[in-house]
């Protein structure tokens, strides 16, 4: 680091640097709610960009039982928790995940009141991957466009981009693979803008995945396209 970083960022580089877990258990120890909140959304969105949904949903009930203090952030908690709770609810078929996800388009609709702007997108996704879940394929592909088109507009780039990859599996997983590999290549370029070196080759894996399994049409489809299996690091 150099001494200008030094001097304008704070940073010392003679201090070691503390992992998800170290500071989640300094947050606890201390009992720093506000830190307890910021570690807590920072890793719900690692692990919603990652697709590790078992972990997200289960780091978002340990955050919820410590905690009842109401933030302004707390609208990714909502965001992250309902798109993890909605693919679990496809894998597994549990209600609980699926009214998880139906209470975040709730507060989500609800946040929408206060601001088009920063609200809308999310809600579009959130309503994209319940009608998903609901069967309601038609309406799902309509409001996956629409988040795409309202991310877009409102220059959150790499909510565009998950909206691209999330369209990109529905369609994969809806057996237009060809149009859904396009999203996916859309998404990978949206991450690339924003930056999103490892999360842009992760997408990039998916897809060599995808062509390798349409040679072998034989494979087990819950093996290949499983979200709770599809964590990506």
């Amino acid at each position: 680091v150099s001494n200008g970083n030094v001097d304008s960022c704070g940073i010392d580089p003679s201090i070691g640097m503390k992992t998800h877990n170290e500071i989640f258990q300094i947050a606890e120890y201390t009992q720093n709610s506000l830190l307890l909140h910021h570690v807590t959304i920072n890793q719900m969105y690692v692990d919603c960009y990652f697709r590790d949904y078992l972990s997200l949903a289960t780091l978002a009930e340990k955050y919820r039982m410590k905690t009842q203090k109401k933030r302004v952030m707390d609208f990714y908690f909502v965001f992250f928790q309902g798109i993890a709770a909605m693919c679990l609810a496809r894998d597994t078929k549990q209600n609980k995940w699926k009214e998880i996800g139906e209470k975040s388009v709730t507060a989500m609709t609800q946040l929408l009141n206060h601001s088009t702007w920063n609200f809308e997108n999310k809600l579009f996704l959130l309503q994209a991957e319940l009608n998903y879940l609901n069967g309601r394929i038609a309406i799902a592909e309509k409001s996956y466009v629409a988040s795409i088109v309202s991310a877009h507009k409102h220059r959150f780039e790499h909510e565009e981009a998950l909206s691209f990859e999330l369209y990109g599996i529905f369609l994969v997983e809806n057996k237009k693979v060809a149009k859904g590999l396009q999203q996916l290549e859309n998404a990978i370029e949206k991450y690339k803008l924003w930056g999103a070196k490892k999360k842009a080759d992760a997408v990039l894996e998916f897809i060599d995945l995808i062509k390798r399994t349409m040679c072998h049409r034989d494979c087990n489809h819950n093996t290949i396209w499983g979200h709770t299996q599809m964590t990506w690091r």
